[in-house]
C-alpha cells in the first residue's frame, strides 16, 4: 500500500535534494516533500527570480542573470542605486550574503561573497538586489495537494535577527492590515503554482516601511517556525504534510482557514550573544523547561527540543536546545506567557541566548512591535550589554578560595 511505501523525510540532511526526491520516485516510493522539479526550479535563487517575474510575483529591484563577470555586476550595482545586497544564488542561513553601501567597496564584497559560496555551497553564482533599509521579513506558510487545491495559512514575523538568522517568529503579522494580508498570501499561492508545487512550502518575502512586498526565495520544506503557525490555525501541519503525500486532499480550504489569538516562537540556542552570538559547546549538566505541552492551547506554552540533559552541544551541529513556543489570545498576552517561560526554562552547562531573549521581549522597540531585520543591532546597547568588571572585592575573594583550596591540598609532613 502507500502507506508502507511511505518515506518519512521531510527533515534531513537530504530534504532538498532534487536527485535523492527523483531517486524515490523512480523506486516508486513516496517522498514527504516537493516534486523533485520544484525541489530543482527553487535550488537557484536567480532561477527562482525568473520563474516569479513570470508569474507576476513582486520581486526587489536588482540583478538575476548568469553574467558573473564582476565589472558587469558592479555596473549593474551602480544602476540599481545603493545601497545593494549581494547574495550567493545557492545560498542560504546567511551564508554568501554581503550588503555595499558605495560603488568603490563593491569588487572587495563580491570577492569575498563568492569565496563564502564557493565554500558553503560549491557554487560562486551570485545576484545583486537593492537593500531595502529596515526591512520586516514576511514568510508565508503555504500548502498544495495533488487534486490542484493551493492555499496559504497566513504569514509569519521573522524580522528579529542576527547575523541574518532568526531569533523570534511570530504570528500573525503584527501590524499587517487585512488588504495587505490577502495579497501577500495570493501571491505566495501564485509562487507556488508557478513551479508546480505539491505539500509544504515557506515563501519568503521581504517588506519595506510602507508596506510593500517583494519575493525574496522559497524553501520547499516546512521550516522550523511551523510551531506559530500551528497554533494560530489550530492545525497539526505535519499531519498535513502525511495526509497529501497519501494522496488525501488538503483538510481545509482557504474560506475555512481562520486565525486566532497571537503565537510568538523564542530560539534557545547555545551561544554567547555579548561575544558576537559564537555558538558555545559543552555537556548539559542541567536542562529544565516549564510546564509545557506538545500541541494545545490548554497550555500556552509548548516545547520542541532534541536534547536532553546529559547531552553534548558539539561544535559539528547547530547549536540550538529547543524552540519555546507560546500563544495567547492576543500579541501583549503571548509577550507574557513568554517572559513566564523564559523564566522558568534553565539550562547549566554551554552558554546560552535565555537571559538575551528575556532582554529583548523587554525592549520597547520589540514590545511596540517597531520590528525589522536590524533590530538587534539597532539596540544593542541594551541588548548585549558589556559585563563590568569584577569589583576589588570579588576578586580578593576570588584569590582566598583558590589559596585555602592549595592549602588544603599541602600535607603538613611535607
Amino acid at each position: 500500500t502507500i502507506r508502507s511505501r511511505c518515506l518519512l523525510l521531510w527533515f534531513g540532511f537530504l530534504s532538498e535534494n532534487e536527485i535523492f526526491a527523483q531517486a524515490l520516485a523512480q523506486a516508486g516510493i513516496v517522498f514527504i516533500g516537493p516534486p523533485a522539479a520544484a525541489i530543482a526550479a527553487m535550488g537557484s535563487k536567480s532561477a527562482a527570480k525568473s520563474l516569479m517575474q513570470a508569474a507576476q510575483v513582486p520581486l526587489t529591484p536588482g540583478y538575476h542573470g548568469d553574467n558573473q563577470d564582476p565589472l558587469f555586476l558592479n555596473q549593474q550595482a551602480d544602476k540599481i542605486g545603493y545601497p545593494v545586497i549581494i547574495k550567493a544564488s545557492a545560498g542560504g542561513g546567511g551564508k554568501g550574503m554581503r550588503i555595499v553601501s558605495e560603488s568603490h567597496q563593491f569588487m572587495e564584497a563580491l570577492a569575498s561573497c563568492k569565496r563564502e559560496a564557493l565554500n558553503a555551497f560549491a557554487n560562486d553564482q551570485v545576484l545583486v538586489e537593492k537593500y531595502i533599509s529596515r526591512p520586516r521579513h514576511i514568510e508565508v506558510q503555504v500548502f498544495a495537494d495533488t487534486h490542484g487545491n493551493t492555499v496559504h495559512c497566513f504569514e509569519r514575523d521573522c524580522s528579529v535577527q542576527r547575523r541574518h538568522q532568526k531569533v523570534l517568529e511570530e504570528a500573525p503579522a503584527p501590524g499587517m492590515t487585512a488588504n495587505q494580508r490577502q495579497a501577500i498570501g495570493q501571491a505566495a499561492v501564485a509562487a507556488a503554482k508557478a513551479v508546480g508545487y505539491v505539500g509544504a512550502v515557506t515563501v519568503e518575502f521581504i517588506a519595506d516601511s510602507t508596506g510593500d512586498f517583494y519575493f525574496m526565495e522559497m524553501n520547499t520544506r516546512l521550516q522550523v517556525e511551523h510551531p506559530v503557525t500551528e497554533m494560530i490555525i489550530g492545525q497539526d501541519l505535519v499531519e498535513w504534510q502525511l495526509r497529501v503525500a497519501f494522496g488525501e486532499t488538503l483538510p481545509l480550504s482557504q474560506e475555512q482557514l481562520t486565525i486566532a489569538g497571537h503565537s510568538i516562537e523564542a530560539r534557545i540556542y547555545a551561544e554567547y550573544p555579548e561575544g558576537g552570538f559564537l555558538p558555545s559547546t559543552g555537556k548539559l549538566e542541567y536542562l529544565e523547561f516549564p510546564p509545557h505541552a506538545s500541541f494545545t492551547r490548554d497550555k500556552p506554552v509548548r516545547v520542541d527540543s532534541g536534547v536532553r540533559k546529559g547531552d553534548l552541544i558539539t561544535p559539528y551541529y547547530d547549536p540550538m536546545i529547543a524552540k519555546l513556543i507560546v500563544w495567547g489570545e492576543n500579541r501583549l498576552a503571548a509577550l507574557a506567557h513568554l517572559r513566564a517561560a523564559l523564566a522558568q526554562t534553565h539550562i547549566v552547562g554551554p552558554r546560552t541566548n535565555v537571559a538575551f531573549l528575556t532582554r529583548l521581549l523587554n525592549n520597547a522597540a520589540f514590545s511596540q512591535a517597531q520590528v525589522h531585520t536590524g533590530l538587534i543591532e539597532q539596540e544593542k546597547s541594551s541588548l548585549l550589554p558589556q559585563s563590568p568588571p569584577p569589583s576589588e572585592q570579588a576578586i580578593l575573594l576570588a584569590l582566598s578560595h583558590l589559596l585555602s583550596r592549595e592549602l588544603a591540598d599541602v600535607d603538613p609532613r611535607d
